[in-house]
């Protein structure tokens, strides 16, 4: 699916943070099949990860004592009004709202259950330039200690509607943003994460989850639990090879088309 506009509260971009870029370019490569550009020294050695001609995702220099991990950021029209709301809502703005050059600007926050999320208003840069294909980002779960919290300070914050997944227990309900045609993620418990804070969890889909979990291991990363099937495709939760957690899945045919 190519992505030219989206609406508020859309998963909108996700850009990993790492202790080693050169290890997690070669990882990333190797799992996810990206071609990791330059880190552009005007915006602190970021860069981006492309599946073929199409922007998949960024990544950049760890910063200050945070562990690895991928950071998800969700679209907004107006950042600066955002980021007042968040903190109205109960959120914590931890870097407030600035420009990225001409491609948009941002704001990272802590969610009141501690996980952290970014906004995107977009400038040049809309976010990916598609998402649910092989190569892409394709689906995110939020797992909270207190996920009925985190509903009412994302349905607040963006206009989120939930609906229930009968065969996922009772705390967990998907997201829809206003106007979206289907749902973009998830929101409920820790699901087996206790002893880790709150956050939100990246899934990006690949061709066969086999052989990424092979290129995983080969390349150092670890597998959190063996590859599985779903109604939703086959996939891994799995550490990359500095720590951070994500998961890769082998969407249904019917998605990749």
């Amino acid at each position: 699916m190519t992505v030219t506009s989206r609406t508020e509260g859309q998963p909108t971009w996700a850009d990993l943070g790492a202790p080693d870029v050169e290890r997690a370019r070669t990882f990333y490569a190797s799992v996810m099949g990206w071609e990791m550009t330059a880190g552009d020294p005007d915006f602190g050695g970021y860069g981006t990860a492309m599946n073929g001609d199409e922007v998949a995702a960024g990544f950049g220099p760890l910063m200050g004592d945070a562990p690895p991990a991928w950071l998800l950021y969700f679209s907004t029209d107006d950042a600066e009004l955002a980021q007042a709301r968040i903190a109205e809502l109960g959120g914590t703005v931890i870097v407030p709202a600035h420009p990225v050059g001409d491609f948009g600007r941002l704001v990272v926050a802590i969610d009141p259950t501690g996980a952290a999320f970014g906004l995107w208003e977009a400038g040049e840069v809309t976010g990916f330039d598609a998402t649910g294909k092989a190569g892409a980002w394709a689906w995110c779960d939020l797992r909270s200690p207190d996920p009925d919290l985190a509903r009412e300070f994302y349905g607040a914050l963006f206009g989120w509607a939930f609906e229930a997944v009968p065969m996922a227990g009772d705390e967990y309900t998907t997201f829809t943003p206003d106007g979206a045609a289907a749902p973009a993620g998830g929101v409920g418990p820790m699901m087996g994460a206790d002893g880790v804070p709150a956050h939100w969890l990246n899934y990006f889909a690949v061709l066969d989850v086999d052989q990424a979990v092979d290129a995983v291991v080969s390349e150092g990363g670890t597998i959190l639990t063996p590859a599985f099937d779903s109604p939703f495709g086959r996939m891994a939760p799995i550490l990359d090879s500095a720590g951070a957690p994500l998961i890769v899945m082998q969407l249904p045919e019917s998605r990749t088309t």
